[in-house]
């Protein structure tokens, strides 16, 4: 296990990592998530094996260090795994992001180039406000307290025992604080943002998901949108097998 400091405080961001040959890849996960459950079984399928690859947790999540007073905006946590990235000396990654992560990754692809060569987002948010589920929308609709102090008990019974598995192991305010900062987005948007990016960029959109919003105006930008037959919003686990193949580049 590797750790970097992340606040003033020193607060620590940490991730295990595969040795490998580069360019590194570097998993992120999810809201309530965690970069190994949902990824490692993925960088080790035979078609990516033998990369170097890093499976970081966000701050607030999983092994990583979760301060009371830090924001966990989008734009905390991309300075967070910026800090990750410059402390293994990994520049020009492949960044795989889920989700909020798939996010992040958007935020930190603009804010810091350098360190990223390719993205490739699964399901990530692209749009600020998105329809009340009982993900990012419905915790960011408690406020804080409310959350904190019984909200954060109800959303676990209502997401069901996969998911609950590993959002338990999230801090409640720090979950509460990245799905408030997830749902407000960023300015410019992620969208507007993830279509003037220069790298190649690859967008995996679960079929059973229904169709991505806006998709013509990402192909026009550049960005491939690849749709995965028989999958939902986790499609690393629904189905690995195209999963896998866009990663390695082969969709």
């Amino acid at each position: 296990m590797r750790q970097a400091r992340f606040d003033a405080q020193g607060s620590c961001v940490r991730w295990t990592e595969a040795e490998g040959y580069g360019p590194a890849r570097v998993y992120v996960h999810g809201l309530g998530a965690a970069s190994t459950v949902y990824h490692a079984h993925i960088a080790a399928r035979p078609e990516l094996a033998g990369r170097r690859s890093l499976f970081v947790d966000l701050p607030g999540h999983g092994i990583s260090d979760r301060p009371a007073d830090f924001g966990y905006t989008l734009e905390d946590h991309a300075d967070a795994l910026a800090a990750a990235l410059d402390e293994a000396e990994v520049t020009g990654a492949e960044i795989v992001g889920h989700s909020m992560g798939g996010a992040v990754a958007i935020v930190l692809a603009h804010r810091r180039g350098g360190l990223v060569s390719r993205l490739v987002l699964t399901e990530a948010n692209l749009d600020p406000d998105p329809p009340m589920t009982a993900g990012s929308s419905g915790i960011a609709g408690y406020d804080e307290e409310e959350f904190v102090s019984g909200g954060y008990a109800r959303v676990l019974d209502k997401v069901g025992p996969l998911w609950a598995a590993t959002m338990r192991l999230a801090d409640p305010r720090a979950l509460h604080r990245s799905a408030t900062g997830l749902v407000r987005g960023t300015r410019p948007t992620m969208r507007e943002i993830l279509k003037d990016l220069p790298m190649e960029r690859v967008f995996l959109q679960g079929a059973l998901s229904g169709e991505l919003a806006g998709t013509d105006e990402l192909v026009a930008s550049g960005v491939r949108v690849v749709t995965v037959s028989r999958a939902g919003h986790n499609v690393m686990f629904d189905n690995p097998e195209v999963f896998a193949s866009a990663v390695a580049g082969r969709q």
